[in-house]
């Protein structure tokens, strides 16, 4: 099934909120005829982005293969969480690949974060901050609190603070969690804004971007060799960062990172007063189920919640319900609450969640698999492609020597797998 088109009509945005609130331009024009670049990258979400405009603002000639719109796919769509901290917490991390590199990957992520807030002031997007994360099991919550005091002793990290169920109360009108913590470094934008402002910024600097050019195969070399409907791109380098639109271009890239869906829905706007009272100072939540309840407030005040599980790769026929029931769990009071809007969404994910980054030859990256964790790390993964290209490959190295395995079966057998995986996992978060 060709992801690109299962849910979606060639070369239009969702219906989604973002799209009604983003100033969405003519489309581009698509690739034709033969092309010569330095760099050709296939891909217009956070990675592609900002690889082109970090690498364009390098002085490289750079072109985008977009095969729907600049933003259409994940980075249009999503949550709009920008989160500190890796897919996995330190402790994993450091068991992983030692105290050293763990916390250069923190380092990375603080990094990234700041990226995308100075990326927002470049653009004139608001930049909210404070992101909950919040424990459905009593638990939980202890070690949740102590990872927090970690964070501040090890790694001299002020930005969170521990909550108590009361607290946590305070901050968000559910008895559905038991406590967890507030992280003020982190916060949310309008993620679909955002990739097109960094659609406009790579192109400023003179990247070039197609859209409606969908790449049907390449060929690796010297030069590489892109083929489309239309045209032939020939670049001294490539960067693969489709993520779940990866399809077959690449099979032991496509044996690591695996597709999944997930939904959203915005509710009618509220008044401030009654914002304030659902969720207290603008914050975003996500929650510590597996199939991850998160949910904030847009800026005309309608309740953006995304979660409910998804097991097949077209969407349900009816969104809106599907979300509404794990919206009601937390948020009973809403129930009554108007949906205006509701849209799917196809992310990657890994086996372990942690990104997965390759060098697929001397001179072909590949950037996929944030697992939901890719406001920040997929934006910051176009900067560390850049430099990885002009010669810095240290931060790209860090995060390809982070090992990210074969789903069992490779490619073929990762989404029955998954779904028996995501069934199991989400009883237990009904217990």
């Amino acid at each position: 099934m060709d992801l690109l088109y299962a849910n979606d009509r060639p070369g239009e945005f969702p219906r989604s909120h973002y799209a009604e609130t983003a100033d969405i331009a003519a489309p581009r024009p698509a690739a034709t005829g033969e092309i010569k670049t330095d760099i050709c990258i296939i891909g217009a979400g956070f990675t592609g982005l900002s690889a082109a405009l970090h690498l364009a603002r390098r002085g490289y000639r750079v072109a985008v293969l977009e095969a729907q719109r600049a933003g259409f796919g994940a980075s249009g769509r999503n949550g709009g969480q920008v989160g500190t901290g890796q897919r996995r917490d330190q402790d994993w991390l450091e068991k992983t690949v030692g105290e050293t590199r763990a916390r250069a990957l923190w380092d990375m992520s603080l990094g990234a974060v700041e990226l995308v807030r100075a990326l927002c002031t470049e653009l004139a997007e608001p930049f909210h901050p404070g992101i909950i994360h919040a424990e459905h099991r009593p638990g939980d919550v202890a070690a949740s609190h102590d990872y927090a005091d970690k964070l501040v002793r090890n790694y001299h990290y002020g930005g969170i603070a521990p909550l108590s169920r009361a607290e946590l109360r305070d901050l968000v009108a559910t008895d559905a969690y038991f406590g967890g913590t507030l992280d003020t470094t982190a916060g949310h934008i309008h993620p679909l804004r955002f990739a097109l402002g960094l659609a406009r910024l790579a192109e400023a600097a003179g990247a070039v971007i197609f859209e409606n050019s969908r790449v049907s195969g390449y060929s690796a070399g010297p030069a590489c060799t892109v083929h489309t409907e239309r045209a032939v791109v020939t670049a001294d380098h490539l960067i693969l960062a489709c993520n779940g639109y990866l399809g077959q271009l690449n099979s032991k890239v496509a044996a690591r990172v695996m597709p999944i869906n997930n939904f959203v829905v915005a509710t009618e706007p509220m008044t401030a007063a009654e914002q304030e009272r659902l969720i207290a100072g603008n914050h975003a939540v996500a929650d510590s189920k597996f199939v991850v309840n998160y949910y904030r407030f847009s800026e005309d005040h309608r309740l953006l919640f995304g979660g409910s599980e998804s097991y097949g790769y077209r969407f349900p026929r009816d969104i809106a319900a599907a979300v509404r029931k794990p919206m009601l769990r937390i948020f009973p009071q809403l129930d009554g609450t108007r949906i205006t809007h509701n849209w799917g969404g196809t992310l990657a994910i890994t086996m372990n969640r942690m990104p997965h980054f390759a060098r697929l030859a001397g001179n072909v990256l590949s950037l996929s698999g944030y697992s939901g964790h890719g406001v920040a790390m997929a934006t910051m993964g176009g900067q560390i492609a850049a430099q990885a290209i002009a010669g810095q490959a240290e931060r790209f190295d860090l995060m390809a020597s982070v090992p990210t395995h074969r789903f069992p079966g490779g490619a073929a057998l990762r989404w029955p797998l998954l779904v028996a995986a995501m069934f199991w996992y989400s009883l237990r978060d009904r217990l």
